[in-house]
């Protein structure tokens, strides 16, 4: 019999003591949080666990901690907005766990809400220790994760509770799960890849999947500067990794094979000697970058066959900007990425965007994601879904 995900909607729920594991690495200055679209995300959960009459207890982490408390990375500072949000009491637990997480359960009532401290306070999370696994276990009755952002972790609060208690899958990670696994098992052709960022190690494995089951990829950022330096070409001052100059050749090698994808590298770039809304810029193919050039955006010629591929696409998936997209001056390319996404989405294309710069690139510039197909909640945890889809987490959900 194949298995399946015991999903929040089976769950008995009222009068239970809920642990949700959610993904509320939300940016936080000055004791307010400046983005609440992962909190929003999983709003649907929140409600259903407090409308059945369940004691809604939430662990969750900010930032990365250096393994012990560190008010910069409180939860405290989510209390107000989940209130807000919830209508509803919030007790906050000053620890994950131990007497003070347990007083702040044992005050809650069924319809109001226990947030605990942060759970990467403790080491133990990252281990997955099986002792902190069943003292977070031991605040409830019934797990639930909709935490798709820290899926792909191995921690205590991902799988190892899940394994201790009865498990759920909660409504944002179900959605998450859903439409990743529709690129992967029901693809619709031309399927395109549109991949950006820093770090070569964690793109190679989801380029690699898709050179196999897509038709184009699309490359920016500084991977991007890696293949074109992998060409032959100079990228000037721009960063790259020398280190991955072979792998990305031989990933172009196998492009060019029957039946593989297209990598489609930057022709031309768009580059200046400093990054601010003031600098110069100019306009080049990749053969006449030189010197203290750095590439901070993709060229009009790049652009342009980049939309075309995009408008003939059936399904687009894209994580990250193409440019230094902080600075207005360095986002054209990205802009005309979104508007080429959207107006495939009008067509009937399937669009897909995911990670947190290319969620914070729509805010800053105001473009709605309301037009896309969907909206992934992760950055990393997309990728390597779609590279591996095998996660322990999910797994520990399975009936």
């Amino acid at each position: 019999m194949k298995k399946h995900y015991r999903l929040l909607k089976d769950a008995r729920l009222k009068e239970k003591r809920v642990l949700l594991r959610a993904g509320f690495d939300v940016p936080i200055e000055d004791g307010v949080v400046k983005d609440d679209s992962r909190i929003r995300a999983i709003e649907p959960t929140m409600r259903h666990i407090l409308d059945s009459g369940g004691i809604l207890i939430i662990a969750a982490h900010q930032g990365r901690p250096n393994d012990a408390p560190d008010p910069q990375y409180s939860q405290a500072p989510l209390v107000s907005l989940l209130e807000s949000l919830l209508k509803t009491t919030v007790h906050f637990a000053s620890d994950c766990i131990g007497p003070e997480a347990q007083k702040a359960v044992t005050q809650a009532k069924p319809g109001e809400v226990v947030l605990l401290e942060n759970v990467r306070f403790h080491p133990e999370e990252k281990r997955n220790d099986p002792a902190f696994s069943a003292s977070l276990a031991s605040l409830a009755d019934v797990y639930v994760n909709d935490a798709f952002t820290n899926c792909h972790r191995n921690h205590a609060n991902m799988v190892g509770v899940a394994r201790l208690l009865p498990a759920f899958m909660g409504m944002n990670l179900e959605q998450e799960v859903k439409h990743l696994s529709a690129v992967l098992h029901a693809p619709k052709h031309p399927l395109t890849l549109i991949i950006s960022g820093a770090k070569m190690e964690t793109k190679i494995p989801i380029i690699s999947r898709f050179l196999t089951i897509g038709d184009h990829i699309l490359l920016g950022g500084c991977i991007a500067n890696t293949f074109i330096a992998a060409r032959g070409f100079s990228v000037g001052a721009s960063k790259y990794e020398e280190s991955f100059i072979e792998a990305a050749q031989e990933l172009m090698m196998e492009s060019e094979k029957e039946h593989k994808a297209t990598i489609h590298v930057p022709r031309d770039c768009v580059v200046a000697t400093e990054l601010s809304e003031k600098a110069e810029k100019i306009d080049l193919p990749v053969e006449d970058i030189e010197g203290d050039m750095f590439i901070a955006d993709i060229g009009k010629v790049t652009v342009k066959r980049y939309c075309d591929t995009i408008s003939e696409s059936k399904m687009i998936i894209w994580n990250g900007p193409l440019g230094v997209a902080e600075f207005n001056r360095f986002s054209h390319g990205s802009k005309r990425i979104a508007e080429a996404m959207v107006q495939a989405s009008k067509n009937g294309a399937v669009t897909i965007i995911g990670g947190g710069d290319t969620i914070d690139f729509h805010t800053r510039f105001q473009y709605p994601v309301s037009p896309y197909t969907f909206v992934s909640m992760g950055g990393g945890a997309m990728l390597e879904f779609l590279a591996v889809e095998k996660f322990a987490s999910l797994k520990a959900l399975l009936a």
